[in-house]
């Protein structure tokens, strides 16, 4: 019985283990450059949203994943808003191979963090008194996918030439 717990015990130990520890905002920022004359202007907005992420190691099977949103709106030349938001995570990821980890940093983790993220922003709009702001979802295993090309490229182009 005793041999039977251990390989029990060893499974588990190697089995792939993910879990969310905690989601928290960060940072946040809402900034209305030209309040309140930005109301008083025809609103055909023209905004920009760009995203980054990031994963650092906290622990041996501890990583803390932090998404950063910034969304700026434009009306004519003028900053009618621009709204920054870091959301963050405590993800326990074991069990999993490099290629595999980067993955779930990459892709995995911030798309557990962005509907997060998103609801700040559109609480944060909505309460300076802009039309609601509704970011559409983001396929991050595409954004990820294109990052590993691009890394992959630029490391080719780095290679000396014989």
């Amino acid at each position: 019985m005793s041999d039977n717990d251990n390989s029990t015990a060893q499974n588990s130990e190697t089995q792939p283990q993910f879990a969310i520890q905690r989601v928290y905002l960060k940072d946040v920022s809402f900034e209305t450059p030209n309040s309140p004359a930005v109301f008083a202007t025809q609103w055909q907005p023209e905004v920009n949203v760009e995203l980054n992420s990031g994963g650092t190691r906290l622990a041996d099977d501890v990583f803390e994943v932090v998404l950063t949103l910034t969304v700026t709106c434009k009306a004519g030349d003028k900053t009618a808003y621009l709204v920054e938001v870091q959301q963050a995570g405590i993800f326990t990821i074991a069990g999993f191979d490099e290629p595999t980890l980067a993955g779930m940093l990459g892709s995995y983790c911030p798309n557990i963090l962005f509907p997060y993220a998103r609801e700040t922003i559109t609480s944060l709009v909505s309460k300076g008194s802009f039309p609601q702001l509704l970011l559409a979802p983001i396929n991050f295993d595409a954004l990820y996918a294109q990052h590993l090309a691009r890394q992959q490229s630029d490391a080719g182009k780095e290679a000396p030439v014989h």
